[in-house]
């Protein structure tokens, strides 16, 4: 590499630059776009996903019959009446009474429909022990949740008169309300708590409140404004609630981190004994050229998920693109203008007893800790890589074995809910009963004799070839000539047996009997089909997302650092990274190995969406550490330093900002680990372990044995790419300096003008 004595100026110094002369006019603006994306977004409203759109395959076909149809299926509850011993059969009085109780009850509610006594749906179990009560909610399914509580009302009461036997509710509505009230406030806890933990965490690593504040508020505001845009864009591509989760944990970690990143740099210049203008000038040629190129390398990320074909994938790629690009544009533009308004200002609020950082801390000295592991690892590098590769590949081991599945009731929320014990007895007196296979069947004329003869014949191979023990129910609707099979499938909650038996009414009975008919379309959906098609179709999608996003990271670093070797480099040590993460999701949660420490449960599979997710996720948020810390290094080498000090220097001077920066990652993931619902928890789990193993094991060990061993080849560019645009030349850092010999610290230059 050449020093050179001046630099091209890039979009994050000119920017940083223009906000620092025009101070009010760059706050102005943000707020002004925050409020006008604020104002806008609700005017306009959000348009959520529809249920049609959640799935593809025979999910999707069904579920778009049923709503070009018109047709508003309710939400159906179901009553489970069932003798506490054997003694009582339902052909008993007191069990009769019992479900005429139940009957009358929910009635007289005045909030169901339809209310089907078991003696007349032959809904008795094999054993004569259970019976089970059907109705619908009145009203639309997706609020029913919100009207059932006078109906379980009505159930608890005929239960207190009947000692004998158990009389439990269950259903969309019911569960929808039991899983609000147990984990509505967990979530929202877990929301509102992470803002003061991130502030807690700032506290503790600027020693100064209003320097903590500063990342906190801009990172708040990005999300406030992506909000807003969530709302417009949402005409275009919908939107969910769990887009709405996600984009606040990433808008969080990386707002506050890349206003981290900026801040720390233009003090650590300033303790130097530069004056205000000339660090903050530095602070966003470099900083905030890093900035830049993590926040493109991590929406490139992001997009990945919009490969998926899944429309809540989809929502969640654009909504983190959006609040990522959002904070990186904040940061370099809105953050210059808010430190040169301040000044020293941003010193004040100091906390009492956190000691005042020497100003040699700042000024090349770095943290002591990390300069101790850096002298190890750049004194034996092979060792030092050896080590690493084989404990993360150690730590990756058991990812080979990964079984994932969608979880079922009792996996999800554990046996601790009554609504999860109804839903295990429910299976086991009717398995499948709970989570029927639904067969949407849509004909030019439903009630033709060839079609109800098919109908007929469906309902009995269904059970005579094993997929189900029945009853299988049909619902006509005449004027649309649609007609609903519902059909329980053996099985029950075991997802394998269930699936197996789908698999017979799909492949089976189906052609042989409705398939006959020409002109009829028969799509099954339901539970168990739904998590079959999710399944094939994420697994559809791994191989373009992980090209996509694999490749334009590839190409991004390649152009923003002019390097090959840093480029492929990078790939390997984010997918190492990657790797150990599902390592230690398989490991706690299939295996249960050390589960308990994490208070979670080994429940035998990891959640489906949660691998490809956690792979677009990671990789982002693992290059935004990786070109903060490669881009001080190559400003080091760029300013005459050898490699090796070059290393030592970029390693050093942002360990403190980078452990800052992951211990606040790290902490607002955690709290997502600490949720009920096991799917969250290995969410929060696995994000977590992936980021603290990122900024310690890679970026502080394996990245710089890595580039020790590489020496000059770190550097190496093939003639055929020389062609390429030229990036590198983004920053304006200081005027080059000759390499520095061991023993000095520091640099001397004097920073050249922005």
């Amino acid at each position: 590499m050449r020093n050179r004595e001046t630099r091209v100026r890039g979009i994050a110094a000119r920017a940083g630059g223009w906000s620092a002369r025009h101070r009010w006019a760059a706050v102005g603006i943000w707020v002004l776009f925050v409020v006008l994306a604020t104002v806008l977004g609700s005017a306009a409203g959000r348009v959520d996903v529809k249920d049609s759109d959640q799935m593809g395959g025979e999910t999707h076909t069904a579920a778009r019959i049923v709503e070009d149809a018109g047709i508003d299926e309710p939400a159906g509850e179901t009553v489970l009446v069932q003798a506490k011993s054997g003694d009582l059969k339902a052909t008993d009085a007191e069990f009769r009474a019992a479900v005429g109780a139940v009957v009358t009850a929910v009635e007289k509610t005045g909030k169901v429909t339809g209310v089907i006594s078991p003696y007349d749906s032959r809904t008795i179990s094999e054993d004569g022990r259970s019976a089970l009560v059907r109705f619908d909610m009145r009203g639309e399914a997706d609020t029913a949740g919100e009207r059932v509580e006078p109906v379980l009302k009505a159930v608890e009461g005929v239960q207190k008169d009947y000692a004998s036997l158990r009389i439990e509710e269950i259903g969309g509505a019911s569960m929808a309300k039991t899983f609000d009230d147990a984990f509505g406030d967990d979530f929202k806890k877990a929301e509102y708590s992470a803002v003061p933990v991130a502030l807690g965490i700032l506290l503790v690593a600027f020693g100064a409140l209003v320097a903590a504040l500063v990342p906190v508020a801009l990172a708040i505001t990005a999300i406030i404004a992506t909000m807003g845009l969530m709302g417009l864009v949402s005409h275009v591509q919908p939107m969910s609630e769990t887009a709405n989760s996600v984009m606040l944990l990433v808008g969080l970690a990386v707002g506050v981190d890349y206003c981290l990143f900026y801040l720390r740099r233009e003090r650590e210049e300033r303790a130097a004994g530069r004056d205000a203008h000339t660090a903050l000038r530095i602070a966003a040629a470099t900083s905030g050229r890093a900035i830049v190129v993590s926040g493109v390398t991590v929406c490139v990320a992001m997009a990945g998920m919009l490969f998926t074909g899944i429309a809540e994938f989809e929502a969640m790629g654009l909504a983190s693109l959006m609040v990522v690009a959002v904070a990186m544009v904040g940061s370099v533009t809105v953050l210059p203008a808010l430190l040169s308004l301040l000044g020293e200002r941003v010193e004040r609020g100091r906390v009492p007893f956190l000691r005042r950082r020497r100003p040699s801390r700042f000024a090349g000295e770095g943290s002591r800790f990390w300069t101790a592991v850096l002298k190890r690892v750049l004194a034996r590098p092979l060792l030092a890589a050896v080590v690493a590769v084989g404990a993360l590949l150690a730590v990756a081991a058991p990812a080979l074995g990964m079984k994932t599945q969608n979880l079922t009731l009792d996996q999800e929320f554990g046996d601790s809910l009554p609504v999860v014990q109804t839903y295990n007895r429910v299976n086991e007196a009717f398995p499948g009963g709970s989570d029927p296979a639904e067969v949407v069947v849509k004909a030019d004329d439903i009630n033709a004799p060839e079609v109800r003869a098919a109908l007929a014949d469906f309902r009995e191979r269904a059970i005579s070839s094993g997929a189900s023990r029945g009853p299988v129910d049909i619902t006509t609707h005449d004027e649309q000539n649609v007609a609903l099979v519902y059909v329980p499938l053996v099985g029950g909650s075991d997802q394998d047996r269930a699936g197996e038996s789908l698999d017979k009414l799909r492949d089976e009975v189906r052609p042989a009997t409705l398939g006959t008919v020409e002109g009829v379309q028969a799509p099954i959906t339901g539970q168990v089909a739904g998590n079959k098609d999710f399944n094939d179709q994420l697994v559809g999608s791994v191989l373009p997302v992980f090209a996509f996003v694999v490749v334009f990271a590839l190409l991004l670093m390649l152009l923003s650092f002019r390097s090959l070797t840093v480029a492929l480099t990078s790939i390997v040590l984010n997918l190492l990274s990657v790797g150990a993460a599902y390592g230690i999701l398989v490991a706690v949660f299939q295996h249960g190995w050390g589960a308990s420490l994490v208070g979670a449960e080994g429940v035998g599979a990891i959640v489906t969406w949660l691998p490809l997710f956690l792979f677009v996720i990671l990789f982002g948020l693992s290059m935004d550490y990786h070109v903060f810390v490669v881009s001080r290094i190559r400003e080091a080498r760029l300013r005459g330093r050898s490699t090796r000090d070059a290393i030592q220097h970029g390693v050093v001077t942002t360990a403190g900002v980078v452990t800052s920066a992951a211990v606040i990652m790290v902490a607002v993931f955690a709290i997502f680990g600490t949720l009920s619902m096991q799917s969250m928890k290995q969410m929060g789990v696995g994000l977590a372990a992936a980021v603290l193993i990122d900024a310690t094991v890679i970026r502080g060990v394996l990245l710089p044995a890595v580039m020790s061993l590489l020496g000059e080849r770190n550097w190496y560019l093939p003639k055929w790419l020389h062609r390429m645009p030229d990036l590198t030349h983004d920053e304006s850092p200081e005027a080059a300096v000759p390499a520095v010999r061991d023993g000095e610290r520091g640099e001397r230059g004097e920073p050249v003008g922005v």
